[in-house]
């Protein structure tokens, strides 16, 4: 069988990344519960892709599905966001040296475009988060392998970085800092200076995670 001349793969796969983006994009919020029905009539899909959807984000720790009372996108305490943070220190830095010695030209212009939308989006808390995933993520991107993608996805797009800005409340000064030490980064990238990028962003990483206290 087939919906709207899709396999039912195909449709699972659609229906999974259209969930997905909602969460990245914050249209579904953390804590919110993901209303089954509703998605699938959004969609035009019947629920059983919806379903088995929700069950790969759930994998992913994006999603918790809750016993006989559906699902809700993921929300973390302070000690999962440190673990977060952790995974972050492990995976990023070997991906800014690995980016450093490849250097395609699209994750490079992305994370400059990033690093200005940050600059000017000084002042706001979203803004300012979105810009600054976007940064990491290309930062890994330029590591140009889909494995170290995925993996800065999954804690990226569980929001991780959001409630710590929320609760921050970090000065401007501060916040400018956190874009130079960006542009710092991208530089080196840019360059070539392998050990220099990992070493920079190891140290950007382990900053945030001494800020916040976690």
């Amino acid at each position: 069988m087939t919906e709207r001349g899709l396999s039912v793969a195909s449709v699972v796969d659609l229906t999974y990344e259209a969930i997905r983006e909602r969460i990245v994009s914050g249209a579904l919020a953390r804590g919110e519960r993901v209303h089954q029905e509703d998605i699938a009539v959004e969609l035009g899909v019947s629920r059983t892709p919806v379903r088995e959807a929700l069950r790969r984000l759930a994998a992913e720790g994006l999603v918790q599905m809750l016993t006989n009372r559906g699902a809700r996108v993921a929300d973390l305490d302070r000690s999962g966001m440190r673990a977060a943070y952790e995974a972050r220190l492990v995976i990023e830095p070997g991906a800014a040296r690995l980016g450093a010695q490849r250097r395609p030209p699209e994750p490079l212009r992305a994370m400059r475009a990033a690093l200005a939308r940050q600059r000017r989006g000084l002042r706001g808390v979203h803004v300012r988060f979105e810009a600054n995933r976007d940064f990491h993520l290309a930062l890994v991107a330029a590591a140009a392998n889909p494995f170290l993608d995925q993996l800065a996805g999954v804690l990226w797009v569980a929001r991780i970085g959001e409630a710590i800005y929320e609760a921050q409340a970090e000065s401007a000064d501060r916040m400018r800092l956190d874009a130079d030490e960006h542009e710092a980064i991208l530089e080196a990238v840019e360059r070539g200076r392998a050990r220099d990028a990992e070493t920079l962003v190891r140290r950007h990483i382990a900053a945030a995670i001494a800020r916040s206290a976690l």
